[in-house]
């Protein structure tokens, strides 16, 4: 995979250098553009598209800019979804290759890879644009009145500095309460802003018999452990009072066992509640995973549609109002919700749940929760995007993991491999084509979270290779999503290990070094839109260099990411400004006879270059 056959492979995607409007209006229509090289010998270039599932083929002009060969075409917006792909025709016909989402393909395929155009309404802008904090509450910090606080019976209290129990399947480590709350996540969002953040997420505030709170025993108050209600307003108020955006966390998919609803349901066969779950004959009821404490909702049942999701007294909507305000949600198990053996009425949650936020606030965000495949589930009028855990953490993961390192395997029965750039490369190709560029774009960008290792475990401890992560994170299409203690280097070896409390009266102990990258790297994001809106061209791949391009009208931006010691290569570019360097080191790149020459690197960094055209 040399850097000239990957700059000069034909190319689309669905940034603006490539398609008119990403949300077109049903029944109009969008021009949309191939880049091939002038030294390639294309005879004709056809759009192929599906009219009502019948393929239909438009032929597309061309038009010579230097060395590059500009062909457009016009998508005819048909269908809600709109599927297409590019016809290349060389030799008079004698070769032929498609160019679909997942790249550029030799022989005949499925429409699943097919580049897609939605009519359905986008993200909102200030989601696409902004770098979500993930806070878990209980781990965050603690306000004075935590201290006051009469502990349920369920709780194994805990002293901050206390080690996290997360071996096995031990019944304590739900249990273990180390007293964070709302006032404390409200009292340090100046940390927030360092970070470069503006989106707060938290994990469930409502009351549960644990630590997560993902087992919600109502959802008509704030936890009393956090402060309650009034002190989830308090947080709102002061990060809306920023200029922030705030999301909640919703599981859609089970209650706890000791939920009110259940509750009814148990004690009475007769009552209304029965119907929200899915009870048998003898008193046996359907559960996530096997875990009889998480009920699972049966959403075929309107009547607990409109309870959690459809409407304004709905749960959903509930807490987009004022005094709470959320600006959206992440949602829970999102990819079981609404699914049950032969039952699956998925999408229609996910339509009424985006249709109350919609009916509510201006421009909500909905993220749903998906740990594998969310084709399907994101490119129509459902979920803006997800959790890109395939899509991003596990290609990231599996470049830059340590062998030795002791992060178990998230989702899996064996860590993910260690592979070099050319397989990650594809990797990240085939699930951007899965998804689609939309919903690729608008989905977010994890290194980790409170349900996985820590990524500073994962690559070792080694936070050289931390901070080529954060890089990518930050630089490939996707919005980063940053999980509270991630930028002062904290570890842990799985998803209950990760959850270690924020150290913040040991400052000595933080990685102010990556701290500070975080930050650089927000800034930076925020001022180039090739960052936040560009397209992605691969430039230079090997086994430890993977080099890309994020190019807008505005500005096209070069991103070179080493996770080793490697050599110097030419791209075709006139000059390149120096933006940012992980590492100590980096000038701008002066042009030469063939380019310019991208330096060689002594180890892991990674670099950012606002390039000139070549």
């Amino acid at each position: 995979m040399s850097p000239v056959s990957l700059l000069h492979d034909p190319h689309h995607d669905g940034s603006p250098l490539y398609v008119s409007d990403e949300a077109p209006e049903l029944g109009t229509s969008a021009t949309v553009r191939v880049r091939t090289s002038a030294d390639d010998p294309i005879d004709a270039v056809w759009l192929r598209t599906t009219y009502d599932a019948e393929p239909v083929y438009h032929p597309m002009t061309s038009t010579t800019t230097g060395d590059i060969v500009w062909w457009e075409g016009e998508l005819p917006v048909h269908n809600p979804v709109t599927h297409y792909r590019f016809l290349i025709v060389r030799s008079g016909g004698e070769e032929q290759e498609w160019l679909t989402g997942a790249g550029l393909v030799g022989h005949d395929l499925p429409d699943a890879a097919d580049f897609r155009l939605t009519a359905h309404a986008p993200a909102p802008d200030w989601g696409r644009d902004g770098v979500v904090y993930q806070v878990f509450p209980d781990r965050f910090a603690r306000s004075a009145a935590a201290d006051l606080r009469e502990l349920p019976d369920w709780a194994l209290p805990a002293e901050w500095d206390d080690e996290v129990v997360f071996e096995g399947s031990d019944p304590r480590t739900p249990m273990q309460l180390y007293g964070g709350d709302l006032d404390g996540i409200t009292e340090h969002l100046d940390h927030v802003a360092a970070v470069g953040a503006d989106i707060v997420y938290t994990t469930p505030v409502f009351p549960g018999e644990s630590n997560h709170r993902y087992n919600a025993t109502t959802f008509t108050e704030v936890d009393p452990l956090l402060g309650g209600s009034e002190a989830y307003a308090r947080l709102s108020a002061a990060v809306h009072e920023r200029g922030w955006r705030i999301l909640g966390d919703l599981t859609t998919n089970h209650t706890g066992d000791t939920h009110e609803w259940f509750l009814s349901a148990v004690d009475d066969p007769r009552d209304p509640h029965r119907s929200f779950y899915y009870f048998e004959d003898d008193g046996t009821y359907a559960d996530w995973m096997g875990h009889g404490t998480l009920p699972k909702i049966n959403h075929a049942n309107l009547d607990v549609r409109h309870a959690m999701v459809d409407g304004p007294d709905s749960v959903v909507g509930r807490w987009l109002q004022k005094p709470y305000a959320v600006d959206g949600w992440r949602i829970d198990v999102a990819n079981m919700t609404g699914r049950l053996g032969a039952i699956d009425v998925a999408h229609e949650v996910a339509r009424t749940v985006r249709a109350t936020a919609a009916a509510l606030h201006e421009d909500p965000w909905v993220i749903g929760e998906h740990n594998h495949d969310a084709t399907g589930d994101v490119d129509g009028d459902g979920w803006h995007g997800t959790m890109n855990y395939s899509g991003f953490s596990w290609p990231v993961w599996s470049w830059l993991r340590d062998p030795a390192s002791p992060a178990r395997p998230f989702g899996r029965p064996v860590p993910v491999p260690r592979r070099g750039g050319p397989a990650v490369v594809e990797t990240f190709r085939a699930w951007q084509g899965a998804l689609g560029w939309r919903a690729t774009a608008s989905s977010w960008n994890i290194l980790g979270s409170h349900d996985s290792a820590r990524i500073r475990t994962l690559v070792g401890g080694d936070a050289a290779v931390h901070r080529v992560a954060a890089g990518m994170q930050f630089t490939m299409p996707g919005v980063p999503m940053v999980f509270a203690g991630d930028e002062i280097g904290l570890e842990g070896v799985n998803g209950e290990d990760a959850r270690r409390p924020m150290p913040w009266h040991r400052r000595e102990e933080w990685d102010e070094q990556t701290l500070a990258t975080y930050a650089d790297l927000a800034r930076l994001r925020r001022e180039h839109p090739a960052l936040r809106r560009g397209g992605l061209r691969w430039a230079h791949v090997d086994a430890d260099t993977i080099a890309y391009l994020r190019e807008h009208p505005d500005q096209t931006v070069l991103v070179v990411a080493r996770r080793a010691v490697g050599d110097a290569f030419t791209l075709p570019a006139a000059s390149g400004r120096h933006l940012f360097a992980s590492e100590p080191g980096g000038a701008d790149l002066a042009a030469g006879p063939d380019g310019v020459e991208v330096p060689a690197s002594p180890g892991s960094r990674l670099d950012i270059w606002e390039i000139g055209a070549g």
